[in-house]
């Protein structure tokens, strides 16, 4: 058996350095989202009710975790296709520009 190339075959996912970070925003914003959420209905709360401010928490975190999700989700697929389109750019450049 006879190989190729030494090089990996090119792929459409993200860099892993930009996987890790929308991991991150995505932790931070629910981790953000929870609190926000937990203190707001613990404020609103006059008698203590500790458990209707987590499940607010809990949504809160929720939702704030999914719409960064979306939005990095949106923007890994956005940069694999830049990448693709720069890349197929390259291949069909003319050889007199």
């Amino acid at each position: 058996m006879t190989s190729s190339s030494s090089s990996a075959p090119a792929t459409a996912a993200p860099p892993l350095y930009a996987r890790i970070l929308a991991v991150v925003a995505i932790v931070v914003a629910g981790l953000c989202g929870g609190l926000i959420g937990f203190a707001v209905m613990d404020l609103q709360c006059e008698d203590g009710c500790t458990t209707y401010a987590g499940l607010i928490g809990l949504g809160a975190a929720t939702l704030a975790a999914g719409g960064v999700a979306i939005v990095a989700v949106l923007t890994l697929r956005a940069m694999s296709e830049w990448e693709a389109t720069e890349a197929q750019r390259a291949v069909h450049k003319p050889e007199g520009t």
